[in-house]
């Protein structure tokens, strides 16, 4: 998908998860790499450059197989910081959205997605 050009979703991290009505949001790590127009020259100590971001799908009709937050065991970093894993897999079917990791197999019937940089 072109919105994620430059962008490595199985070396972002999740941060967190939140559905709503219609709408399912992940917060990510994502990891940015030099053909994104989002990518800085990283951080000492890291091996490209993360961006807290915003995954969103909305205006789906049906969302099945997503877990609880509290369902999933977090890992902690050497800083101390948590995540809940990777996005291991994202792709657009026929139907809506496949959407895998730690937080479930989540099957995405319609809607939209969108992906934006937060602002720091």
């Amino acid at each position: 998908m072109e919105i994620f050009k430059g962008i490595d979703l199985n070396d972002s991290f999740v941060l967190s998860w939140h559905q709503g009505t219609n709408e399912l949001t992940f917060e990510l790590e994502a990891s940015i790499w030099p053909e994104s127009t989002y990518y800085e020259k990283p951080k000492p100590n890291e091996h490209t450059c993360y961006k807290t971001a915003i995954l969103s799908f909305t205006n789906f009709k049906e969302l099945n197989g997503l877990l609880e937050l509290n369902q999933v065991k977090a890992t902690t970093d050497a800083s101390g910081e948590k995540d809940y894993g990777n996005i291991d897999n994202l792709e657009e079917n026929d139907e809506g959205f496949l959407v895998e990791g730690e937080f479930g197999s989540v099957s995405i019937v319609g809607g939209e997605i969108s992906f934006e940089i937060k602002k720091t």
